[in-house]
Formats: C-alpha cells, sequence, structure tokens
C-alpha cells in the first residue's frame, strides 16, 4: 500500500510540475514586451508621456493666446475711450446750418465762402482729364504702430 502511495505522491508531484511548467510558459507570453500585456502596457506609457508633453505645450499656447488676447482687449478699450471722447468733441463744433458765433464779418464770410466754391469746382476741360492717381487707400502696419 506503501508503493501505491508513492506511485500516487510521485504521479501527483510530476503532474503538478508539469502544470507550473504549462503557468511559467504562458506567464512568459503574457508579459512579452512585444506581443503580449507587456507590450500594451509599454506602448500605452508611450502614448501617456506624449499626451502629457502635448498637454503642456498647449496650455503654454493657450496662456500666450489669453495674454495677448488681454493686450488687444486693451488696446480696443482704449481706442474706444478716444473715439467716446472724440464723438463728445463734435457736440461742440457747430453744425453747417446753424449760426456760430462769428469774429469776422458777415460780408468777409461770404467773400471766402465764394473763392472756396470757385477754388474747388474744376473746370470742364479739367474734369475729363481727370483721372484717379495714385493709391487711393493705404494699409498701415500694425506693428508699427504698437504702443510699448
Amino acid at each position: 500500500m506503501e508503493i501505491i502511495a508513492d506511485i500516487l505522491l510521485a504521479a501527483g508531484a510530476l503532474g503538478a510540475g508539469f502544470y507550473c511548467l504549462v503557468l511559467s510558459r504562458r506567464l512568459k507570453r503574457f508579459n512579452d514586451l512585444e506581443k503580449g500585456v507587456g507590450g500594451a502596457v509599454a506602448v500605452l506609457s508611450a502614448q501617456v508621456d506624449d499626451l502629457n508633453k502635448s498637454l503642456q505645450s498647449a496650455q503654454q499656447i493657450s496662456d500666450g493666446s489669453s495674454k495677448a488676447l488681454q493686450q488687444l482687449t486693451g488696446r480696443a478699450e482704449t481706442v474706444a475711450q478716444r473715439l467716446e471722447l472724440m464723438m463728445a468733441s463734435m457736440h461742440d463744433i457747430p453744425e453747417a446750418g446753424t449760426e456760430a458765433p462769428a469774429a469776422k464779418s458777415s460780408a468777409e464770410d461770404d467773400a471766402m465762402a465764394a473763392a472756396y466754391e470757385a477754388d474747388s469746382q474744376p473746370s470742364a476741360e479739367e474734369q475729363d482729364d481727370a483721372k484717379p492717381s495714385g493709391l487711393m487707400f493705404v494699409r498701415h502696419n500694425r506693428s508699427q504702430n504698437r504702443v510699448a
């Protein structure tokens, strides 16, 4: 009976050893860096690093854009204030049809108006020869106009 028990014990030990060998091979394939889960983990780790770098660069770019936008908004507000002041000062200028306090006599005003009208109206020959010359619109470089 002891011999049968020893044989069964030896068979069980061989079976357990074979089972451990099979499990060892499966575990090696599972953790293989090229094909198994280890490779997937390595790839995902590299992707996480890349995403962290791109997130940091995106944050830096957005910070720069927000600062530029704040500067432009500040400039726009100052320009808007200037325009408001200009519009407010336009109320002080008399309109063309209203009478303004005159420092000169009305005869002098009439003479000046007649001279201005005579100078501003071109003759018939000048109207025929009039061609647009030069640039009508000039584009200014905004970088030169920036206030430091």
